[in-house]
């Protein structure tokens, strides 16, 4: 077959599959004007019950837990989340999130990618992408991922990937030399790392070698730079600590605020423990008395502070949790209905976008998909959802698999 008519049938194949993508809704096609200079993702992983958190229900399925009153009139959540009540006209709640992906890591790669899994193709995640699209000065990485492994830069490269770091309150890994390695002993490995990459990339012309490059010498930057001092909490007072929370969640908050503040484009938290098939309510009264202090607290020091506007807040997980309680007093996966909460970025505070019906079931009113919530986030970012870049086979790939952002969700 020849190589205009196979790439012309690939074309075609794509097309049917409906991998084509369409311009967010009610915008240009133009790449949006950035109104979010920051991404901050707190990462339920295991998918917190919607249920228990933001769209507290009555009756069989409501379990143990009340809800209470915020300072928005047209919404309640749980009892424990009662810092984030006081807070509740900052941010957005989506009740009407809903997705096809019920198996974790199926729906942890949607949650990060804005795509299902593929088993041709690693797609990047949205961290990856503003790196990719944005670029970056400065020593800091571009994507931090702290306490998880979020998801890494795909058919992107090793360059846009994000830094791990899962020891909250230290420094990165690696960030000092080895024992018994001096500077002119560190100098000649780099000399021999790099006579030996630029004769793998001679033999294989391998893309990979320069992407690996620009990692290298990077993290060399960040050993040797003083805005490494983004990652030390000690800096910080005692009451602004205990204000996040004893917890590593808390203090990955904390840390959150710091890289924003040291302009760090995306960090993202995770929260773990919220796959809860038994003791359920045990359990998500313990992982919100986490929750609630640090993502509070974050709200507020991003405000006094005046980066609110500019940071995106996005509270998400895998997917919801079921309205029947199992008989082990757990929730199974509900992928049918989720909640999201938005916050700063240029998204309206006070809003409940959607609604699930009166078990939680299922969604009856704005529907709203992963890869719109993924386009949404990503125009705020100035990202248009539409744009394409090719992959090393030469497959345009979107942002996001056709999903628009809505309009309704930012402010102004």
């Amino acid at each position: 077959m020849s190589l205009s008519r196979r790439n012309l049938l690939l074309g075609s194949f794509a097309a049917a599959l409906g991998l084509g993508t369409r311009p967010a809704e009610g915008q240009a096609p133009d790449a949006p004007a950035p109104v979010a200079r920051s991404l901050i993702v707190l990462w339920m992983n295991g998918g917190a019950s919607h249920i228990d958190t933001f769209d507290p229900k009555t009756g069989e399925t409501a379990g143990p837990f009340e809800s209470i009153a915020t300072n928005n009139p047209a919404l309640r959540i749980s009892e424990h989340l009662p810092q984030l009540a006081t807070l509740a006209d900052r941010y957005t709640v989506v009740r009407s999130l809903t997705s096809k992906e019920g198996n974790h890591q199926r729906a942890r790669y949607l949650g990060h990618t804005g795509y299902a899994p593929s088993p041709t193709l690693a797609h990047p995640s949205l961290g990856a992408w503003v790196s990719h699209e944005r670029g970056g000065e400065g020593d800091l990485p571009r994507f931090v991922s702290v306490g998880g492994p979020s998801a890494g830069p795909g058919f992107l490269g090793a360059a846009h990937g994000p830094l791990l770091h899962r020891r909250v309150g230290e420094r990165p890994d690696h960030s000092e030399p080895g024992f018994g390695i001096d500077e002119a002993r560190a100098a000649r490995r780099r000399e021999s790392l790099a006579l030996l990459e630029r004769r793998f990339a001679a033999a294989t012309r391998h893309p990979d070698v320069t992407a690996r490059g620009e990692v290298y010498a990077r993290a060399e930057r960040l050993m040797k730079s003083p805005d490494l001092a983004a990652f030390d909490l000690d800096d910080e007072p005692e009451a602004v600590r205990r204000a996040y929370g004893d917890s590593d969640f808390g203090r990955g908050c904390l840390l959150a605020r710091r890289l924003v503040e040291a302009e760090v484009p995306v960090v993202e938290v995770t929260l773990d423990g919220w796959d809860t098939h038994q003791d359920n309510f045990t359990r998500s009264r313990k992982l919100m008395a986490d929750l609630d202090p640090a993502m509070a607290s974050l709200l507020r020091d991003l405000a006094e502070r005046e980066l609110l506007d500019t940071t995106l807040v996005l509270w998400i997980g895998d997917f919801g949790r079921s309205p029947r309680i199992n008989g082990r007093e757990g929730r199974d996966h509900h992928p049918k209905a989720q909640s999201a909460v938005l916050a700063g970025g240029g998204i309206r505070g006070g809003l409940v976008h959607g609604a699930t019906d009166a078990r939680g079931e299922t969604v009856v009113q704005d529907p709203l998909s992963v890869p719109d919530l993924f386009a949404t986030v990503a125009w705020q970012l100035g990202l248009d959802p539409s744009k394409t870049v090719d992959t090393p086979a030469g497959r345009p790939i979107a942002i996001t698999d056709g999903g628009s952002a809505r309009a309704v969700l930012r402010a102004g």
